[in-house]
């Protein structure tokens, strides 16, 4: 069975082939290379079932050019997923966070699980041994706290990210830097502790556009995952499929 994996955001789509739980090909693009790309895949492949997560008008588009598959999922808050939602307002849960959990419900049963997606935002989702959902915490990821140092002052420029490894900035910039990227980290250091003294025994799976950054820094124990979301959607696919 071949299965469609379509992860679209604001302005990229990724999409995935999948062949039992195995990623055969991943490819990422443009909303206005959406119908290309997708036919170039229905020419080397046969899709048995697909999932869409989409945000904004993505989802209109994406339609229109799988026609050629007979079951389509597209990812909301009334989709059945494997795990226990006990999350207050499932309908403001983020489709990518209920990828995220779902994918942790499958691949590590019967542990408490913590999956730090580390994109443009900061999520910590934490999944009890249980396979119980109760939601987590949202930050500012990494880009996003230096343009807000940008954006709210004045005088302060929008600095790149250095990844230098000292805690004394010589000049405005390198203490942007600083303060930047070791408020990141640390803050995701306290967290991962914080979460470690009230679960216990945890599995820590980190994921997202900045994890192989934070795996290099990171004194936990971790599991890299950067496929995660799509393993995720993957995930939720088949369990409906086979209910």
């Amino acid at each position: 069975m071949i299965n469609l994996v379509i992860d679209a955001g604001n302005t990229r789509v990724k999409l995935f082939v999948f062949k039992a739980d195995k990623v055969l090909e991943s490819l990422v693009c443009d909303e206005i290379r959406i119908r290309r790309t997708v036919e170039k895949l229905f020419s080397k492949y046969t899709f048995e079932n697909a999932i869409v997560s989409s945000v904004g008008g993505m989802t209109t588009k994406i339609q229109s050019v799988l026609d050629g598959i007979s079951n389509v999922l597209f990812l909301s808050s009334a989709v059945k997923v494997p795990f226990e939602n006990h999350y207050r307002t499932p309908e403001t849960l983020g489709v990518d966070r209920l990828a995220l959990v779902s994918a942790a419900a499958v691949q590590f049963p019967n542990k408490n699980v913590l999956v730090v997606d580390a994109g443009t935002c900061v999520t910590y989702d934490i999944l009890s041994k249980e396979g119980v959902y109760f939601g987590g915490a949202i930050s500012l990821g990494l880009k996003m706290r230096s343009k807000a140092l940008h954006s709210f002052t004045e005088n302060l420029p929008e600095v790149e990210i250095s990844q230098k490894e000292t805690m004394v900035g010589k000049d405005t910039q390198s203490s942007m830097q600083v303060g930047v990227e070791k408020g990141f980290l640390f803050e995701i250091e306290g967290m991962l502790a914080a979460y470690k003294k009230q679960f216990g025994d945890l599995t820590i799976v980190l994921t997202g556009g900045d994890a192989e950054y934070l795996s290099k820094r990171l004194k936990n124990s971790i599991f890299a995952q950067p496929n995660f979301l799509a393993e995720g959607l993957h995930a939720i696919l088949i369990y409906n499929t086979d209910q």
